[in-house]
């Protein structure tokens, strides 16, 4: 449907005629003219003629370019049919562990040995793929916790985000958990209040920064979020030999009361995986928690219209400039002549004598 964003424009439509017949014409002096010759006269009506043509045509024109220039000005677009914005949704924060253990390598898939974080891209990326009508940001810690990105519906750059996701892009000597969480409270306390989540997910225990996992649960308690935790390691870790995979020492102790307490205590859950398998039923059990009801929202694609008037109003008036170029080349160069023969004439005497 077209429509003008500014239709007060198009009381300009009547300037030029308004103008025309208010706005007294200025004096006009006549000058004498001779014509000592009747074909001359006969030449002179015939031009007269094709300059009242061309005066209708240059009118035309010019009644064309402002119209289209006040069709411009009133920002003409058109607006498509209503598109429904999903009707439900979170605001979940995604915090994910950077820190040097989760290389580890104690994850399998068909008897493929995988580390922990090539699970969590594989898995977080197939979750942020679900997330329609959802607002995600990506938090990552290790000795330090940062914001990736900010909430935002835009899902296909947050998924391609997480696939550039490289242990080592942060300091991946400790395991800041705590400040972690309080980051993430931070940047998540500043969306509307409806239904703010914040998921976790950590292989270690909090072994550097300034809170405690304990105490940024209860700020994010105190802000009405709530978290659920995912602690990733396998019991044992699988080392390679040539007679298969056998049990190996543990890499990272996951310390498991104290999320449990950290999650319980926004009102959220902590999980457990130690297998691919594990971590990808968690994940479906997140993405089916907690949906809400939000009011019914719609909204109608724009496309701006104006630059299609304008473009033909600069292009005729370019037509018009043109068109009189050729006009005024032979005023030049008839007056040229005429004053080339007067000085011939003046210069003849002299000669003679």
């Amino acid at each position: 449907m077209l429509e003008f964003s500014w239709p007060w424009a198009l009381l300009a439509l009547p300037l030029p005629l308004l103008i025309y017949f208010l706005i007294p014409r200025a004096p006009r002096q006549d000058a004498a003219l001779r014509v000592p010759f009747y074909r001359r006269l006969v030449q002179l009506h015939t031009d007269s003629s094709r300059s009242f043509n061309k005066n209708i045509l240059i009118l035309l024109f010019c009644t064309l370019i402002w119209l289209l220039v006040v069709a411009a000005g009133s920002r003409p677009q058109w607006v498509g049919e209503p598109i429904e914005i999903p009707t439900t949704g979170r605001d979940m924060m995604l915090t994910l562990d950077l820190s040097g253990s989760m290389e580890a390598r104690d994850m399998f898939l068909n008897n493929t040995q995988l580390s922990r974080f090539q699970v969590m891209k594989a898995v977080i990326s197939d979750f942020v793929e679900k997330r329609q009508g959802d607002r995600l940001g990506i938090g990552l810690f290790a000795a330090h916790a940062y914001v990736m990105t900010p909430m935002t519906r835009d899902l296909e750059t947050v998924g391609r985000l997480v696939e550039e996701l490289e242990i080592g892009m942060i300091d991946e000597s400790a395991t800041a958990i705590g400040d972690a969480i309080g980051l993430s409270v931070k940047h998540l306390r500043e969306q509307p209040d409806n239904n703010r989540i914040l998921i976790l997910l950590t292989d270690g225990i909090n072994n550097a920064g300034e809170l405690t996992p304990s105490q940024a649960a209860q700020l994010a308690r105190t802000e009405g979020i709530k978290m659920h935790i995912v602690g990733v390691a396998s019991d044992q870790f699988a080392q390679r030999s040539l007679f298969g995979n056998r049990a190996g020492a543990l890499v990272s102790e996951i310390d498991d009361d104290a999320m449990a307490a950290a999650a319980n205590m926004t009102g959220g859950e902590y999980f457990r995986a130690r297998t691919l398998e594990d971590m990808i039923r968690i994940y479906d059990d997140l993405d089916a928690m907690e949906p809400i009801e939000q009011d019914e929202q719609t909204y109608r694609p724009i496309t701006q219209l104006f630059h299609w008037p304008l473009g033909i109003a600069l292009l005729l008036s370019f037509l018009l400039a043109m068109s009189a170029m050729p006009a005024a080349a032979r005023t030049t160069g008839t007056n040229s002549s005429k004053k080339d023969d007067k000085a011939g004439a003046a210069a003849e005497p002299g000669a003679a004598s």
